[in-house]
This record gives structure tokens, sequence and C-alpha cells, in this order.
């Protein structure tokens, strides 16, 4: 009871200092490439999911993180956890780096998971950004662990980790709406920016 209580403590703290940070990523989205190319439109497609990330995650409370809409499923907070694990296996893809399976990750709060996932989406938009086409082949999803590895090209990429998180952050939204805090209803997805 006494860890419940340090807990909830503890995640209020971390939601009150969430707000509308706008020295995170993807406040607003950056501008688009001048250029279509795949890297470029990649990048796009996760500047989108930055941007949505973050004003699903804008303002959460408490009881928002603790939401769950059935008995079976996942808590919000527990949802963010595991985008947070797909931003890791995203940012590491193209930073070439292999994601660790069954690895202990540390403990965030939710201010730092959320700052982390966000950077993570930012630091794998740059670095498609300044890519060429041709390097995708060479940005493979490798999980590694004590028994070996497994390597995924990056069309897998694609289906796999960028739709997941795009797929989880309309949980996110859909859950906190039922706990009674909605997303901003200023928030335009379509511009990528904040309406006044």
């Amino acid at each position: 009871m006494k860890s419940t209580f340090t807990l909830l403590v503890f995640l209020l703290a971390s939601c009150t200092l969430t707000a509308q940070d706008k020295t995170l990523p993807y406040y607003q989205i950056p501008s688009y490439p001048e250029t279509y190319t795949a890297a470029n439109v990649v990048a796009r497609m996760i500047d989108g999911v930055g941007f949505r990330y973050f004003w699903a995650t804008e303002g959460l409370r408490a009881e928002d993180l603790r939401h769950k809409p059935s008995k079976e499923a996942r808590t919000s907070l527990e949802t963010l956890a595991h985008i947070y694990g797909l931003s890791n296996v995203i940012v590491n893809s193209i930073m070439k780096v292999p994601t660790l399976s069954g690895a202990r990750e540390p403990v965030l709060s939710f201010v730092e998971m959320r700052k982390q996932t966000l950077e993570n989406f930012k630091s794998a938009s740059d670095r498609l950004k300044t890519s060429t086409d041709s390097e995708l082949n060479d940005f493979k999803i490798v999980f590694k662990n004590d028994k070996g590895s497994s390597e995924f090209p990056f069309w897998n990429q694609l289906n796999g980790p960028i739709a997941d998180v795009l797929w989880h952050v309309g949980q996110v939204v859909s859950f906190r709406r039922s706990s009674g805090n909605p997303i901003n209803p200023k928030v335009e997805v379509f511009t990528g920016t904040l309406s006044e």
C-alpha cells in the first residue's frame, strides 16, 4: 500500500511537470523537406508520430496514466512504456545499433520516458533526413540476446514499430478521453500545429 501511494505521488508530480513543454521535440511538426525521397518520407512519418505522441501525452494526469478500459488491457502508462520500447527499436535500427531483447530497462518516470521517447523519434528522423535512399537497406532491425541475434530488413520498420506506435498513440488518446481528460481540441494533426 505504501509503495502504491509513493508511486501515485511520484506520478502526480511528474504529470505536473509536463505542462506544454515547448523545449521538447514535436510541440509542432517540423517543416517538411524540399524533396521527396524514400528516406525523407519515412522521416516525415516519424515526425507525424512524434507530433501525435507529444499531444497524446501532453497534460496526462496520474488517473489518466492508471486508466485502462478493461481488466485485461494495459494501463495508459504501460502502453506508453511499450511505445518507449518501440521508439528504442526505431532509433536503434536507424543508428545501426542492435536492440537488446530481454535487457532490463532502467525505470523511468513518466516525464523521463516521455522526453526520451520524443528524443528517440527526433534522432531517428534527423538521421533519416541526412540519409540516402540506398542507406535504408543498412538500417536493419537487429534484436540481440544471450542466445544470438535476429535481423529484419528496414521494410519491417514500416509495418512493425512505426505502425505499432501509431496504433498505440491512438489508444492513449482514447484512454485519456475515457478517463475524462481528452486531448487538447486545438491540436491540428493535419497541419501539425496548435491552432490559436
